[in-house]
């Protein structure tokens, strides 16, 4: 009688829940020991092997199982991570350039270095100005395919330099940061918070210092920079700021944080994502 061939291992792509906090690789390093450690994925002579070089779970034998994401989120960003083992890992790909969707919270009046919550304050600015309908009408400019650039605290590489290191050592950058090309499918406000949340601006600042040497990188590309902070003559210090929440569908490659940075510099107040 012929022997029947065995349907493991197993090759699959998977929807992983992310919470907010860890980075995406840590969340796939964590299936990664799991699933080495199981004959559902796992050759038996491999699984075997593995066990017999280590006696318990670890470190040892992550290697025996392909595994891999489409795409990654944020740390602060909560949400699906595409998950794929095995021979699934060539779909990956797919996943890249797929429609994805999208919802952030923006705090009016800051602008940070990352342009997110975790960041340092760069400067800040008034926002008593800006209203639902102002924010909505901004946002027509938005949709359809736009281009952005990246922070210039990212780790994106100009003539084999991370940008952030231009920031941080102020050396000028070469040429201007390349702009990339995407799609805003669509983007709408979807709740007026007002003053009625408890988000705050990052208490950490840059420092004199830091704001000198972002200005020295950006002058050999942007022309006469100047980093600084807009008084506020209609607010108080302890007022909160205006927060709203926005939602989107986005083409592959979106930055978030970014639709968010120019959508405050196009109603003149920084907001933080």
């Amino acid at each position: 009688m012929p022997k029947v061939p065995s349907s493991l291992p197993v090759s699959g792509l998977f929807g992983v829940v992310k919470p907010s906090g860890p980075p995406s690789m840590s969340v796939v390093n964590d299936i990664k020991t799991l699933v080495a450690s199981s004959r559902l994925f796992v050759e038996a002579d491999k699984l075997a092997t593995r066990k017999l070089k280590t006696g318990k779970r670890g470190k040892y034998g992550r290697d025996v199982v392909k595994i891999g994401q489409g795409g990654t989120l944020d740390p602060l960003a909560d949400g699906v991570l595409v998950i794929g083992v095995g021979k699934a890992t060539r779909k990956l790909g797919d996943f890249l350039d797929c429609v994805k969707e999208y919802r952030t919270t923006c705090l009016l009046g800051c602008e940070t270095d990352s342009y997110d919550s975790q960041g340092a304050r760069v400067r800040i600015a008034p926002w008593h100005q800006v209203t639902r309908e102002k924010v909505e009408s901004a946002l027509s400019e938005f949709r359809g395919e736009i281009l952005q650039a990246p922070p210039i605290f990212s780790a994106l590489k100009m003539d084999g330099r991370p940008l952030y290191e231009y920031a941080r050592e102020g050396i000028p950058l070469p040429r201007p940061i390349e702009k990339r090309k995407v799609t805003v499918h669509s983007l709408e406000l979807i709740e007026w918070k007002g003053s009625e949340h408890d988000f705050h601006w990052p208490e950490k600042e840059f420092t004199e210092e830091q704001k000198h040497a972002v200005e020295k990188a950006l002058q050999g590309v942007e022309g006469n920079v100047s980093i600084q902070d807009v008084p506020d003559t209609e607010g108080k210090a302890e007022e909160v700021p205006t927060a709203f929440v926005l939602s989107m569908k986005v083409s592959g490659g979106t930055y978030v944080r970014s639709i968010v940075h120019d959508l405050g510099h196009a109603l003149d107040p920084r907001p933080t994502s």
